[in-house]
């Protein structure tokens, strides 16, 4: 259980005491949205994020048993241009090491980094998502606030893309090394390929999932500061659909 619950603008947080709880609660949340899907239409589209902040949520929703991955497709939401399937970086390994290989989906709809054809990689995403509108999108917030890899110079609320190539950010490379993915930040490509906002945005839930201290500033600015691409996360605000879900570290400077 939350220890508070609260909106900013249009969107619910809710605050826990520990990472374990947010992961509990927000897996229980996503349970609930998938089950509802599978009921009305059969089959539940959802997409995840990756990184050393969904791990506790991960391993809570692939652990409790309540979740009908057989009537589950799942999607990434971004991936590092250049980097094969099985780079110990790859956000291909990540899911599937942490979903698919666990509770087998139906099916996985992965990103192929390492594909001759970036470019054309981008518009097979998006004809897939859009021919199948996302259930419910799981994703975090960067360290820069970004949203999958939607760093704030390629940040763009109303960008007519679906799926496009950017370019990282330092802020977001030097993330990227702090997690242990990479040893140094010339090692972490210079480009990826990620899901644009209005993409995410476009799924009939979203949940944010968001532990640890080092998204506090981030936390704080998009829940507090301007509804600006300067920060990616705070577009979260204007959504009804978006659920918020942090723990007592990341939340520490709201100050309810």
């Amino acid at each position: 259980m939350p220890v508070r619950s609260f909106d900013v603008d249009q969107a619910t947080v809710r605050v826990h005491a520990t990472p374990e709880d947010l992961g509990r609660d927000a897996a229980v949340e996503a349970a609930a949205t998938i089950a509802a899907a599978v009921a009305a239409r059969g089959t539940a589209h959802v997409m995840f994020a990756t990184g050393n902040s969904q791990l506790a949520f991960l391993d809570a929703l692939t652990t409790q048993g309540d979740v009908d991955w057989s009537n589950l497709v799942g999607y990434h939401m971004d991936e590092y241009v250049g980097i094969d399937a099985d780079h110990p970086a790859s956000f291909r390994r990540y899911l599937r090491e942490r979903i698919v290989d666990r509770v087998h989906p139906q099916r996985f709809h992965y990103l192929a980094g390492d594909t001759p054809d970036p470019e054309g990689e981008c518009k097979r995403y998006a004809s897939l998502l859009a021919g199948h509108r996302l259930d419910l999108c799981c994703l975090g917030i960067g360290e820069n606030a970004h949203l999958a890899f939607n760093d704030p110079p390629a940040a763009d609320f109303d960008d007519p893309e679906l799926v496009k190539i950017v370019e990282l950010d330092e802020r977001c490379r030097r993330q990227q090394v702090g997690e242990g993915h990479f040893a140094s930040i010339d090692a972490v490509p210079p480009r990826a390929i990620t899901v644009t906002i209005p993409g995410l945005l476009a799924a009939r839930r979203v949940l944010a999932v968001v532990p640890e201290a080092r998204k506090r500033g981030p936390v704080l600015v998009a829940l507090t500061g301007p509804v600006s691409a300067d920060c990616p996360a705070s577009i979260l605000r204007t959504q009804p659909h978006v659920l918020v879900e942090l723990d007592a570290d990341s939340a520490a400077g709201l100050g309810r």
